[in-house]
């Protein structure tokens, strides 16, 4: 059962996983990046520390050191910055190595991460970025997504390092996943997914509708991303229209109206 820690900060998410968010609210973060602190025992595994901010590393240790833990390990989900920017501060305070994004010894599909007690799963999952993890932490059936799902909207594919053809696969095996041993998700951005199934499906849906609306679009004539932004997703916010533009490109290399590169 979910409950409040202090205030909407700090929240225990499952038996082992507690949410901090980070002060970085927008746009594109949502509420904020959410940073987890993973705990079976003394040993703790941080997963995406976040942006550069001296006072959510503190949050960050303060629940990671409660009771005598210590971070074993650092994992990022993806090399984006408001995910990763605390990550050296957070190493250099803790000794713990970082692992993810580029960091330390590549990811392996299905490889087994231990620290203590504490087992994780790693699953590579492309799409958002194609350096993307999702972690599985079986003995919760908690599946923590970076920005490949997140708990409120659809995320941003933005080109280059979004891929449309790969995040719909990635979409398929994680729903095929909550449908066996998953009973809540862990987002980057935006609150505790409590049916991972029924929101994977309406991920899934909406891409495919998208999708469609942009293949309605070029048929019609439209051939750049600008065309497809102004056909398919009318007035966008300012701060929003670059990242539609990118998405528009990603859909037209996935549908072979652009090249990838």
């Amino acid at each position: 059962m979910l409950r409040t820690m202090d205030a909407t900060t700090v929240r225990q998410v499952s038996e082992r996983a507690t949410r901090v968010l980070a002060p970085n609210p927008g746009p594109m973060t949502l509420d904020g990046t959410n940073t987890y602190v993973l705990r079976e025992g003394t040993d703790v595994v941080v997963v995406d520390p976040g942006p550069d901010d001296a006072g959510h590393l503190e949050r960050v240790l303060e629940v990671a050191t409660a009771d005598g833990g210590r971070v074993a390990l650092v994992v990022l989900t993806h090399h984006h910055r408001d995910h990763t920017a605390g990550a050296d501060a957070l190493a250099e305070r803790t000794g713990a190595p970082v692992r993810g994004a580029g960091r330390g010894e590549p990811f392996a599909d299905g490889e087994r991460l231990a620290a203590g007690a504490l087992s994780l799963t790693v699953l590579t999952t492309p799409g958002h970025t194609a350096d993307s993890v999702c972690l599985l932490l079986p003995a919760d059936g908690l599946l923590l997504t970076g920005d490949t799902v997140l708990g409120r909207g659809s995320t941003v594919l933005a080109w280059p390092d979004g891929d449309v053809t790969a995040y719909l696969a990635t979409l398929d095996r994680l729903l095929a996943l909550a449908r066996r041993e998953v009973s809540s998700i862990a987002p980057g951005h935006g609150p505790h997914v409590d049916e991972p199934a029924a929101a994977l499906e309406n991920i899934r849906t909406h891409r495919n509708a998208r999708l469609a609306e942009v293949r309605a679009a070029v048929a019609a004539g439209a051939r750049t991303p600008e065309d497809v932004v102004r056909r398919v997703y009318g007035d966008v916010d300012p701060a929003l229209e670059s990242a539609a533009g990118q998405s528009a490109r990603t859909q037209l290399a996935h549908l072979g109206i652009v090249p990838r590169t």
